[in-house]
């Protein structure tokens, strides 16, 4: 059970310095608590309290770290079991799985879509993030792999699995600078598991046949003294692994239960059956429920758009909206007689409005100035997209050098907003658009 304010005051040094930055030992311990602060913040605890807190106070699910540099990502840490109760913290991680079992034809194939399928969507990178390669029994096709993977220019995180120790060993030594995933941890080679892991404390991944083995098997790798795991729910079923996996996460955070406080790894293509529509469709789920690492067959475009789109969706702070960086964007090759267009930095709103722009084929620059993040009613009611900001925006944002054209069109909604902007930018025609976004591409061409 977590510790509570009065528990962490009774090992606190009664110092009342305020060299922890609160005005007596209680408030820090209530903040502790709430774990608005950490514990260490106390320059005069005692090493052994100290040790006995920070493990205490620590969130119930363990952050733990793969990758390293470019391709260094935090998984768990999460705290809640729906993202609308605070946020989701870490967002999951998309492995494209290789095998020694595999062609060159069929490994080259999957190297090149994984640099294909790679662009920024409102500020963030779009890519399957790691590399798991898996050992089927060909020992020097396998290391040979991982070295193909290592040689290719790839920017990823790598996942080793394999349950043969003395295999492991060698592929570990080829990438153990990276800070890989080491996967194949069972009740049978777990104590030479840890044995390879826990000096470089690299995660290890842990299987078994049932959930209440797995819990069994965690308790045996924590008295071995390993705490940086990923734990595998499963993958006889689609049912046995979504309920071992809701199962994990609820004995973790509503049972308060630190042994299955670790991220999951999910591997959707054996779930799949080399279906790759029912691979999306797993993909998705177990975004939503819990898979930290979705390992797939394989990344195309089809598969990404959408499970890059919703992870972003679901990863996303429900209190704050994604918003697209203010700036100018040309869509359809515009020139320098093309007409500028505005909307808000609303990400919803942005992709909406360009996307029906696109449809239309007409040449546009699109204005997006600083918004607020809201739509444009909103953002407009509540000040931010005002006369005065876009005429702004259009000085400083460059557009008037990209283009010879000062015909601005903006939001139907905001037909208000014409006579401001023509006061604020003399030279400049205010033509007021649609009011809905499905109306943009007739507009455009009859306005072209």
């Amino acid at each position: 059970m977590a510790l509570k304010g009065l528990d962490i005051f009774k090992l606190t040094p009664k110092k009342n310095c305020k060299d922890c930055g609160f005005p007596t030992c209680l408030a820090f311990s209530m903040k502790v608590a709430a774990g608005a602060v950490e514990i260490s913040k106390c320059p005069h605890m005692d090493a052994s309290a100290l040790e006995k807190l920070s493990e205490a106070t620590a969130p119930l699910m363990k952050t733990i770290t793969v990758g390293k540099g470019e391709s260094e990502y935090k998984l768990g840490g999460e705290t809640v079991l729906f993202r609308h109760s605070k946020t989701f913290v870490n967002r999951n991680r998309f492995a494209i799985m290789f095998c020694d079992c595999m062609s060159d034809e069929e490994i080259d194939r999957k190297i090149a879509n994984m640099k294909n399928v790679d662009y920024v969507r409102i500020g963030e990178e779009m890519k399957a993030e790691i590399a798991a390669i898996n050992y089927s029994g060909n020992k020097d096709r396998y290391l040979e792999i991982i070295n193909k993977i290592k040689n290719s220019g790839l920017k990823v995180a790598y996942m080793l699995t394999c349950e043969d120790v003395a295999v492991m060993k060698e592929a570990l030594a080829l990438v153990k600078d990276e800070n890989p995933i080491v996967y194949g941890a069972n009740k049978d080679n777990y104590k030479e598991m840890v044995e390879l892991v826990k000096a470089d404390k690299l995660v290890l991944g842990v299987k078994a046949p049932s959930i209440e083995e797995l819990y069994a098997l965690v308790e045996e790798i924590h008295k071995a003294g390993h705490k940086e795991l990923i734990l595998d729910p499963g993958s006889s079923s689609i049912k046995e692994a979504f309920q071992n996996t809701v199962q994990i996460r609820r004995i973790n955070l509503d049972g308060q239960d630190r042994v299955f406080g670790y991220p999951s790894v999910i591997f959707a293509n054996k779930l799949a059956n080399n279906d790759k529509f029912m691979e999306v469709a797993l993909g998705t789920l177990f975004t939503m429920k819990y898979g930290s690492i979705i390992v797939l067959d394989d990344m195309d475009y089809a598969r990404g758009l959408s499970l890059f789109a919703l992870r972003q969706n679901i990863f996303t702070d429900p209190q704050r909206p994604m918003r697209v960086e203010p700036n100018v964007y040309p869509i359809n090759n515009p020139d320098d007689n093309s007409p500028v267009m505005v909307t808000v930095d609303f990400a919803l709103t942005y992709f909406i409005v360009s996307g029906e722009v696109e449809r239309s084929k007409v040449p546009v620059w699109m204005l997006i100035p600083d918004a607020g993040g809201y739509s444009v009613l909103t953002s407009w009611a509540a000040g931010k997209f005002t006369a005065s900001s876009i005429a702004k925006f259009v000085k400083e944002s460059g557009v008037e050098e990209k283009t010879k054209s000062r015909k601005l069109i903006i939001p139907g909604k905001v037909a208000v907003l014409k006579g401001d902007l023509e006061e604020n930018l003399p030279g400049w025609e205010i033509v007021v658009g649609t009011n809905e976004a499905l109306h943009i591409p007739k507009f455009l061409k009859e306005f072209k």
